[in-house]
């Protein structure tokens, strides 16, 4: 994967609110959880939610999803996998040297 993409998931998850929101949609799974409930149980103002959840989204490391009048947000596991991947992929590498 391109560095580029990597520094940015990696710049959007540097944040603490964000990488508060992150935590939580991965322990929601893969249905995912409401914006609402992530608001409620982080106690963050909509606003300030709003604007971390769409950095999140902007770097690929969540999509939303609408169902009715509630928004849902679940992590991309697969840019998740790959980020994690992209840290280990030469892990130790020259100690086989």
């Amino acid at each position: 994967m391109d560095i580029e993409i990597i520094a940015k998931a990696l710049k959007e998850l540097g944040h603490p609110t964000r990488l508060a929101i992150f935590k939580r949609l991965v322990k929601a799974g893969e249905q995912g959880i409401s914006v609402g409930s992530v608001q409620e149980e982080l106690v963050i103002p909509g606003s300030t939610l709003s604007h971390h959840i769409s950095g999140l989204a902007s770097a690929g490391l969540i999509k939303q999803r609408r169902e009715g009048r509630t928004l849902f947000c679940v992590v991309e596991y697969d840019k998740l996998l790959a980020v994690i991947s992209f840290l280990q992929d030469e892990c130790c590498i020259d100690e086989l040297n």
